[in-house]
């Protein structure tokens, strides 16, 4: 940061860097985030036909999977495509606005945010279905479940919006180059003029209080459930149970781990492109591999694709 004395222009748009140490493999790494990105929509958009299309899941669990498939089509697609343009070198490719960083950057923390308080509810979904079976469809009815999908929504909307707020307090006077592959926070503040500091602790409280929040129902909710489950006597039960919950558990370490590492810290002392490869992890390969976790651990999701893209399914139709 360097101290602002008022005399500079105000900074209009950036230049991000990306993966400059890659630039003379750029076609290959262009036809790999390419193909992850076109995987990522593929898979998503199958789940949500898939649960839309077969009456046997419409239930709960799924209605929240679709939220989540909703999510990561989204999520994937406030980065990347803006990353696959600049690897190819499509004029303006590299440059953003500073209201479309600034765009870029809320809606990026919208739907991050918005993840994490979805895996609390799915969470908490788990918990009912397994600790109160004969109370599943009074307490997760519904009308319940399409609360917890908006309050999911509505909460990850309002996040950013402080954060925001302050960012736009702040005055960027050069240089302009953002050294990663979107608009994230961190390299955002490395370039300002202005003192960040109440800027960083905002940041660090808001990320902590949406980790935490999330974190601690979903903790609580596998905690009564392991306690549940060490209670039955049958094994076969037992697995039948953790099969249910193995995938979402999956996803959320994946997902946690890496959003801990990034935001619940003020400066941390770690290389520029060791973040960018962890940010690559939670923003990219994460929405990837969450569609073939919860379809590779349940049989009724593969029973259902099975059928949604069978020729006989079809022609039935």
């Amino acid at each position: 940061m360097q101290p602002y004395t008022g005399n500079w222009t105000q900074v209009t748009e950036f230049v991000m860097v990306g993966f400059a140490g890659v630039q003379e493999a750029r076609l290959p790494f262009f036809l790999l985030f390419l193909t992850v990105y076109l995987f990522t929509l593929a898979e998503n958009l199958a789940i949500i036909l898939v649960v839309g299309l077969d009456h046997r899941l419409r239930r709960p669990m799924y209605f929240f999977l679709t939220h989540l498939s909703c999510l990561e089509i989204l999520y994937t697609s406030v980065t990347v495509p803006k990353m696959l343009a600049g690897f190819i070198g499509v004029a303006g490719g590299k440059s953003i606005s500073y209201a479309g960083c600034l765009s870029q950057l809320f809606l990026f923390t919208f739907l991050g945010a918005t993840e994490c308080f979805l895996l609390a509810a799915m969470a908490y979904d788990r918990y009912v279905a397994i600790c109160m079976p004969l109370r599943y469809g009074s307490l997760v009815s519904w009308g319940t479940c399409v609360r917890l999908a908006a309050a999911s929504w509505l909460a990850g909307f309002l996040t950013p919006i402080l954060p925001l707020y302050l960012m736009s307090r702040l005055v960027f006077c050069g240089p302009n180059v953002v050294d990663h592959f979107f608009c994230d926070a961190a390299p955002l503040l490395a370039l300002s003029c202005s003192d960040v500091t109440l800027k960083e602790k905002v940041d660090f409280l808001v990320s902590l209080a949406v980790l935490l929040a999330s974190s601690t129902v979903i903790a609580v909710s596998y905690g009564n459930v392991v306690w549940t489950l060490l209670r039955v006597r049958s094994a076969a039960e037992r697995r039948r149970a953790f099969s249910t919950c193995a995938a979402h558990l999956t996803a959320v370490g994946l997902f946690y781990g890496t959003l801990f590492f990034m935001y619940v810290r003020t400066r941390v002392a770690s290389s520029v492109s060791f973040n960018k490869v962890v940010s690559v992890f939670y923003s990219i390969v994460t929405p990837m591999l969450n569609p073939l976790i919860y379809s590779l651990r349940n049989k009724e999701v593969k029973g259902a694709l099975g059928r949604a893209f069978s020729l006989k399914s079809w022609k039935r139709r």
